[in-house]
């Protein structure tokens, strides 16, 4: 993350002798990116983080993702992708949607505490669409709800956590790299800058430690060649304190500030997060453009190197009446395929000065392709929605 945070005991100089009440010491880890050479954050724990026990081989059933054949614009609804079962959590029970060779996009409607989980293979961004819950990891708790990004930093141990009631709705993206805020927002050492959208006192991190008890804890960890699961000696929620500038963090939507404009304003406007060769962008409420003759919904547009994805989380999205998008859904507005207004939203937006809109906008710079959630969601009718003719239109 871009700025120092420090949370629990830690002693006052680094590497140095640290003990705990009973005269041991405690045990540091350095988590660190780039090999020493960028982000980190020192951790002391009550026990070795190295005593693992056992490590068995789990199998991945998530399934693999098929190109988008024939190329169209398609929509998804993830009210489909709700799991019957009431034992469904936010890590084991995810869906692929979407995937490339830099991110893969699921969703999950988690109603069980998932297991201690740790991506060693990229940055996790978590959006919470609906419900509310607690993200525990080893640097300490967060409590999340709907319009919360969480980024975790790869190789942090975490679960999740849904409050009771209603499932956690969570749209998930697995990078194979770090995500962040877009460096046109940072000084060069590390502070948000006066124009970007957000800054460090919207951002909310783990306060205190998280220290729970256990032996022979068992971690499910994804990596480059598949899962394992290890067996540690000591329950990995023993972090005393740490410090640094690397740790998980969360943001909600609503504290996005919208930079608009006397015409309309491109996509980058909005953009949030940044990943390997994708952005994050967040549409919210905003007053929308104020020159006389403006027209306020979006042009047509061909992104001729990126992939599109957008997700409706709140609000009426004013450039897709007509096309049965709806709160839950995901657009996809592949590369080669102009988009843009519905039929007759050019129109209807003339003379608006306020769009009460909301949702997460994911544009790829490889090809998405489609996973098994997508084929189980899709609306074929949309591609034709524009002409409102087709070979699914009747």
């Amino acid at each position: 993350m871009a700025y120092y945070r420090n949370v629990g005991a830690i002693p006052r100089k680094r590497h140095t002798q640290f003990r705990r009440p009973d005269g041991g010491l405690y045990a540091e880890e350095l988590m660190g990116v780039e090999g020493f050479s960028a982000d980190s954050a020192l951790l002391y724990h009550r026990h070795l983080p190295t005593a693992i026990v056992d490590a068995v081989t789990v199998e991945d059933t998530r399934g693999g993702t098929a190109p988008n054949l024939p190329l169209k614009p398609r929509h998804f609804k993830t009210t489909a992708l709700d799991w019957p079962d009431a034992g469904v959590d936010a890590v084991t029970g995810r869906r692929t949607l979407f995937g490339n060779a830099d991110v893969t996009i699921g969703f999950v409607a988690a109603t069980a505490p998932s297991p201690l989980y740790r991506n060693a293979f990229g940055d996790e961004l978590l959006y919470v669409q609906a419900g509310s819950g607690t993200i525990e990891t080893i640097y300490g708790a967060i409590t999340v709800g709907d319009g919360d990004y969480v980024v975790i930093p790869t190789s942090c141990t975490y679960r999740v956590v849904p409050a009771a009631g209603e499932p956690l709705r969570v749209l998930t993206l697995e990078a194979t790299g770090h995500i962040g805020p877009p460096k046109r927002y940072l000084s060069a050492k590390g502070q948000f800058l006066e124009h970007s959208p957000y800054c460090e006192r919207d951002l909310r991190g783990p306060e205190e430690p998280l220290l729970v008890d256990g032996e022979d804890v068992d971690v499910l960890v994804r990596h480059r060649a598949g899962l394992t699961r290890f067996t540690y000696a000591n329950h990995p929620f023993d972090v005393v304190g740490w410090d640094g500038c690397l740790y998980p963090f969360a943001l909600n939507i609503r504290d996005f500030e919208p930079i608009t404009g006397r015409v309309h304003q491109p996509p980058p406007v909005h953009q949030t997060f940044e990943g390997p060769n994708f952005v994050v962008c967040s549409f919210v409420p905003r007053k929308v453009d104020y020159h006389p003759l403006s027209v306020p919904v979006p042009y047509n547009h061909a992104n001729v190197d990126s992939d599109e994805l957008l997700f409706y989380v709140g609000g009426n999205y004013e450039a897709r009446k007509g096309s049965g998008i709806g709160l839950g859904s995901l657009s996809l507005h592949p590369s080669g395929c102009t988009h843009g207004p519905q039929p007759g939203a050019v129109e209807a937006s003339l003379g608006v000065d306020y769009f009460d809109e909301t949702a997460v906008m994911v544009d790829t710079f490889r090809p998405l392709e489609l996973g098994e959630a997508a084929t189980a969601s899709e609306d074929p009718r949309y591609a034709w929605s524009w002409a409102r003719r087709g070979p699914d239109w009747n």
